[in-house]
């Protein structure tokens, strides 16, 4: 596999009065292009910190973000504009759909934001969504909300999907649907997938798994044999 992350000394500062928090403290690890990621670690361990700053949210204090051979560290904000709206699709627990739009309207407004042509239909149909285009998100399940949020975060083709507890609103069956959809396009589409959360049973079904508390990784786990999503105890 080819190397699409390399994070170098990455350090995020936050000061608060005469106190310096160290939320991210000097992390250095590598993902490879097509790799499933689960970030682990309990609430507070600087998990969000780390997919914010590999999504280019937030800028980090020191070190080097290195995305597909790119330097992210030293991107202007109109460069982290860009980077974000061609390079990263993300995946939040709760859906961020915008509610008077239907289904596919969700998905074709990236047609505002990037230089592609989406066809709404054909993503939606790439999710078991075909059914549902005309629907409003009011009309849509839990499930079907969260396929519509990773149809439209899949639609520009990004390099890396960024997923923050992307199951934690979902019921069981709807959860392993999800996963399942997201170790497919690993497979599939070479997609890189990094999923935060606190539960140490997606551990299983992921290539790596980095554990992080208070800002420090604590371990890098290598899985020679992921198992399936129906091996995940919900």
């Amino acid at each position: 596999m080819n190397t699409l992350i390399e994070l170098k000394n990455v350090t995020k500062e936050y000061k608060t009065g005469n106190q310096i928090i160290k939320a991210a403290d000097n992390l250095n690890f590598t993902i490879d292009k097509g790799e499933l990621v689960v970030i682990l670690g309990p609430s507070g361990s600087g998990k969000s910190t780390l997919l914010n700053l590999l999504g280019g949210l937030d800028s980090a204090t020191g070190g080097q973000i290195i995305i597909d051979g790119e330097n992210i560290s030293d991107f202007s904000d109109k460069q982290l504009t860009h980077y974000r709206a061609k390079e990263i699709g993300f995946i939040f627990q709760f859906y961020n759909l915008i509610p008077n739009l239907t289904a596919c309207e969700n998905i074709e407004i990236l047609n505002d934001v990037v230089d592609v042509n989406i066809d709404g239909k054909d993503i939606l149909g790439k999710v078991g969504l075909s059914q549902h285009v005309n629907k409003f998100p009011s009309e849509l399940s839990g499930g079907e909300q969260q396929r519509v949020s990773i149809a439209r975060a899949i639609a520009k083709r990004p390099k890396m999907l960024l997923c923050d507890e992307p199951t934690g609103a979902l019921d069981s069956n709807t959860g392993k649907i999800i996963i399942e959809l997201l170790i497919s396009l690993c497979e599939s589409e070479n997609t890189t997938v990094i999923i935060v959360t606190h539960n140490s049973e997606f551990a299983k079904v992921a290539n790596k798994i980095i554990h992080i508390k208070n800002g420090k990784i604590e371990e890098i786990e290598i899985n020679e044999n992921p198992q399936s999503a129906d091996d995940i105890n919900w």
